[in-house]
């Protein structure tokens, strides 16, 4: 055979075999998070809020997840300022805030998603991911956002105002419920998620 002698060429075609061998294509290209792999709460594909480009939410697998109903013109849309520094200072241990705005509580979040992006940024300096306004409680007349129905139903808690928070351990199996009217920095809050945080 004249493979051999071939293979003897320096650096004709021995190199880019042995790359190949020690670097297929498949090991080049990241996978997505399997299925088996992925919490069924966080299987779900949701628009974003800048452009409604799906997002698939099993990119999030293995993190505490906080999701949260937020609305623009609410008394607790102050939060914003607690979600976003919880986001900058949990996230390197694994937390993951995701906001879904919603005008189904007295209408405080009228606008259009450009509109939502600009106020949470510029007024807020939101960085966490925030998703196009949807529906969120049953009641309301609309098709009900799919990830807060898992969540009330894994829960016992439907949102009953604007920014309930679900806290969601990295296997999903555990989901923790706060009321609107609990801050991001109150100390039961806080003991809840750094103790999801904990679990590995």
């Amino acid at each position: 055979m004249r493979l051999l002698p071939i293979l003897r060429r320096p650096g004709l075609l021995l190199v880019p075999l042995l790359a190949l061998l020690a670097h297929p294509a498949s090991a080049q290209t990241p996978a997505a998070v399997p299925d088996a792999a992925c919490p069924p709460l966080l299987r779900h594909t949701l628009p974003r809020l800048q452009d409604e480009k799906p997002v698939n939410l099993c990119q999030h697998a293995g993190k505490v997840v906080l999701v949260v109903n937020t609305a623009s013109y609410c008394g607790y849309t102050g939060q914003y300022k607690g979600l976003e520094a919880l986001h900058s200072q949990y996230g390197p241990q694994g937390l993951v805030v995701l906001g879904f705005p919603s005008n189904d509580f007295g209408q405080q979040e009228p606008g259009d998603g450009q509109a939502i992006a600009d106020f949470c940024g510029n007024t807020f300096g939101v960085k966490f991911p925030m998703f196009a306004k949807s529906s969120v409680a049953p009641g309301h007349g609309r098709s009900l956002n799919p990830l807060f129905v898992a969540l009330a139903q894994k829960s016992g808690s439907a949102p009953k105002w604007n920014f309930h928070k679900y806290l969601v351990s990295r296997d999903g199996r555990q989901v923790i419920a706060h009321a609107s009217a609990v801050d991001p920095k109150d100390p039961v809050f806080l003991k809840d998620l750094e103790k999801l945080l904990k679990t590995k």
